[in-house]
């Protein structure tokens, strides 16, 4: 209830959009009460009584009230984009300390995962979800440290994707062509949900991947894991999938051209 019937909270990036969001239920439901309360005063006080024969008096302008109900709403509009401005620029601000670099790459329909300081990296596929168990075991693992600050650095290597762990409450687009950044602190041991916010094409509701956020130690281990299994060195951002899982669809010579010129 404190946190706004919101995901619980496991960042610190976490904690200021829960802030912002209860506050500004807090706001909103209090110019609601007060505007309730006055309409119900005003039926209530200057209802029609038994034996009133004549109309009150009409007036067509009241100009101090109508100031009063331009004024309090421009107030209002202007202290929410205040805050949210100011919350959001806190959000994608890059320029604080970070411990650790995690480049992410969304493809249809999974995620590669670089661990920029290891060298090492994560590839992922697809996870059918056909209602058979175990699928979650199947689903691309990004590993953090807790209490460490991480900056993700994000691309898209074929259409828009959207990178999002409802439990940080973080999520920022990824376009082909441009890299977008941000960074947090996990602040809470455990396994979370990660997922494309983004429509990106027929199995975009699979597009699923795991975090989980460990300790140091475990995580050092996890990064020796992958070097032992030879997933060293970054997977490049830029790179076509044509390129990663050639096929017969790139020996398909040109079609010939027909017609005179």
């Amino acid at each position: 209830m404190s946190n706004g019937f919101l995901p619980n909270v496991v960042s610190d990036s976490g904690r200021r959009v829960t802030d912002l969001w209860v506050g500004s239920w807090i706001a909103v439901l209090s110019v609601g009460v007060i505007t309730w309360g006055l309409m119900l005063y005003a039926a209530v006080r200057f209802r029609k009584r038994k034996g009133d024969e004549t109309l009150p008096v009409q007036l067509r302008y009241n100009v101090p009230m109508e100031l009063l109900y331009t004024v309090i709403p421009v107030f209002m509009v202007a202290v929410f984009f205040y805050y949210t401005a100011r919350d959001e620029a806190a959000l994608v601000d890059t320029s604080t300390k970070k411990d650790l670099t995690v480049s992410v790459v969304a493809k249809q329909w999974s995620w590669d995962f670089n661990y920029v300081d290891s060298n090492v990296h994560e590839t992922g596929v697809h996870t059918e979800l056909d209602g058979t168990t175990g699928k979650r075991a199947q689903m691309p693992v990004l590993y953090l440290p807790v209490n460490k600050r991480v900056e993700f650095v994000l691309n898209a290597r074929d259409v828009i994707h959207s990178f999002w762990v409802p439990s940080f409450m973080m999520k920022m687009d990824m376009l082909p062509g441009r890299t977008n950044k941000f960074q947090l602190t996990p602040t809470q041991v455990g396994t979370f949900q990660g997922k494309c916010a983004e429509l990106c094409g027929a199995y975009h509701s699979q597009m699923l991947f795991m975090v989980k956020v460990v300790p140091q130690a475990e995580y050092d281990q996890e990064m020796a894991r992958l070097k032992s299994i030879g997933n060293e060195g970054l997977i490049p951002v830029d790179v076509s999938r044509e390129e990663m899982v050639p096929g017969d669809a790139n020996k398909i010579p040109a079609p010939a051209r027909t017609g005179s010129n």
